[in-house]
């Protein structure tokens, strides 16, 4: 079997899936694509097309193995443990450019969002509410924003804020505006080709007057942003008379960042780590099979040692954390260097000079250093952790830069370090377009989203069906009209050809309403406003092309590198032009 040009698609004939069973359109629909399509065939009975515009997806399923899941419930599922096994559909790691593991000799982590993979219905809420606290009482907005509530589902990522015009957007991976609302009402089509598309110079979507939603702490900012919209456009004067929708953007900005300065935030998750962050029994175990496979760990993230170390207790412990043994160090027994306060991206950058701090990890107090090495104190000598049982020393620091880092873990070359991150900016650009290091994205929302993509397969056949059947209609109807218009017929070849014509146009009408139907509700499968994450019709997502741009891996758990040998060498599937794929047989 081939396979299809890019692994962003996700070409699921590759892998084992977890379910076969079909999620039907409407009824109404699936009538309409039936006529539609029994009708336009009548049309190609010399144009077949069911072998060369197959879909990619498989047509069987073999049994696979059920992955123990995150929720602490069960024994966690390991590669060395595996017996040969297939991997669950929704645990594959999909690749974009070859890696062989064998040449990585320091496998790194972020920590929030990757490491750590936050409840959205309780962290995102948490964080809403501190962003509406502090626009009312700290910026002056309208006491009835307290009464605001906050939908964790509504957002996705790879969206864009206009900002001066309150739009919110989702565009394919050539920046066309594909889906727009304003606040909560969708654009028309014509509002949204007036704005975005009737233009002599193409509009690059950037900062200052644009925002963009690539981190899942993003979501409820701009949840509030579009409520904000609506409120201003409902209410007008209620907020100040000089305040616009890009200066409401810059005061939630504000809010949000307040929130993560005041403490407020990671205190309350501190209390409660259970009730904020998911419990994943496979991480010790992942960073387990790493470093007996040879390689080092470090752990590289912007969150301070005191909040690094509660989160990190709770990950590595067996049961949950009680207030006895918060600085319970064991857990740097995983890695060789933690880096907190990193500051990321700057972090990234090799002319960065910020001083790097070593952490003694019992008392949080900071140490000079020289450029790592240690520099003692007068009358003593740097103070250090010893782990019981081992003979490396995990250090800890605060600040510095990546030549630190490579220093520190002996880096001879930035292409032998693999990082693991949920930031497609902040942690897999910079990484990836700056040092080369080797990249892994994560991406929570994927495992929901291959899944469907398998229930649907049936649904995506017939779309890709009415898609050819609506060309090969206007094609016809093309050359009608051509011969009409320019072609020497008699007046009774005319009249025929006039008849064919308006069945052609009928038959167009039918198919096209089938196909917008069909295509509106399998978008509304993977999202009732925003549809798939990858995609926007037949194209990429923006958020898909930068994926496929920066992220060497990407997956939807960071533990899903237990399932693999850490000696794999990731291959991407062959690589076709579009005009080849209309000829390779699937």
């Amino acid at each position: 079997m081939r396979i299809s040009k890019k692994p962003v698609s996700f070409c699921l004939s590759l892998f084992s899936p977890t379910v076969s069973s079909r999620i039907p359109l409407h009824s109404g629909t699936r009538k309409a694509i039936r006529a539609a399509v029994s009708g336009a065939s009548q049309l190609q009975a010399s144009h077949p097309m069911d072998e060369s515009h197959r879909t990619f997806v498989g047509e069987k399923s073999p049994n696979v193995l059920h992955m123990a899941s995150s929720d602490g419930g069960h024994k966690p599922f390991i590669w060395s443990s595996s017996g040969g096994h297939n991997i669950d559909i929704a645990k594959h790691i999909f690749c974009n450019r070859s890696l062989n593991m064998k040449n990585i000799v320091s496998v790194g982590f972020d920590m929030d969002y990757t490491l750590a993979q936050y409840k959205p219905e309780t962290f995102e809420s948490l964080a809403y509410k501190g962003t509406i606290k502090n626009l009312v009482y700290n910026l002056g907005y309208p006491h009835e924003l307290l009464d605001w509530s906050f939908d964790w589902k509504y957002m996705v990522r790879g969206l864009v804020l206009d900002k001066r015009r309150g739009n919110i957007l989702k565009m394919d991976r050539h920046k066309y505006v594909k889906v727009a609302y304003h606040g909560f009402r969708e654009l028309s089509k014509e509002e949204k080709v007036g704005t975005y598309g009737n233009t002599l110079l193409r509009d690059s979507f950037d900062e200052p007057d644009y925002a963009l939603i690539d981190t899942l702490f993003s979501l409820a900012e701009a949840y509030l942003f579009a409520q904000l919209v609506d409120f201003q456009d409902r209410n007008p004067g209620k907020v100040s008379e000089h305040v616009d929708y890009a200066h409401m953007y810059k005061d939630v900005r504000a809010a949000v960042d307040l929130c993560h300065r005041d403490g407020t935030l990671k205190q309350t998750v501190a209390k409660d780590p259970e009730q904020y962050i998911n419990k994943d029994t496979s991480i010790v175990p992942m960073l387990k099979m790493l470093r007996d496979s040879g390689r080092s760990t470090f752990l590289v993230t912007n969150s301070l040692w005191d909040y690094t170390n509660i989160v990190m207790n709770f990950l590595c412990e067996s049961c949950t954390m009680k207030s006895s043994n918060r600085m319970n160090c064991d857990w740097l027994q995983y890695f060789d260097v933690v880096i907190t306060g990193s500051a990321k991206p700057g972090f990234f950058h090799e002319d960065n000079h910020a001083n790097l701090f070593e952490v003694e990890p019992k008392s949080g107090m900071l140490l000079n250093t020289d450029n790592g090495s240690p520099m003692p104190q007068v009358g003593s000598a740097s103070p250090r952790l010893s782990l019981k049982g081992l003979n490396k020393m995990c250090r800890v620091f605060q600040g510095g830069s990546v030549g630190h880092l490579h220093k520190l873990l002996s880096i001879e070359s930035s292409s032998q370090v693999l990082y693991v991150g949920d930031h497609i900016y902040g942690d897999i650009l910079r990484s990836k377009k700056v040092l080369g290091w080797r990249t892994m994205l994560v991406v929570p929302e994927l495992e929901r989203e291959v899944e469907l993509l398998w229930k649907l397969r049936d649904t995506r056949k017939e779309l890709r069906l009415l898609r050819n059947q609506r060309d090969f209609i206007e094609e016809k109807i093309h050359r009608v009209k051509w011969s009409l218009k320019f072609e020497d017929v008699n007046v009774d070849e005319k009249h025929k050809m006039s008849i064919a014509l308006d069945e052609l146009e009928s038959q167009r009408e039918q198919v096209r309403s089938a196909h917008q139907q069909a295509q509106r509700e399998c978008h509304q499968k993977f999202h009732k406003v925003w549809g798939q994450l990858m995609k926007t019709g037949y194209q990429n997502s923006r958020f898909a092309h930068q994926v496929e741009r920066f992220a060497c891996l990407y997956t939807s758990q960071v533990s899903n590198l237990s399932l693999y040998s850490p000696h794999k060498y990731y291959r991407p599937s062959e690589d076709f032009m579009p005009h080849e794929f209309d000829i390779i047989p699937i």
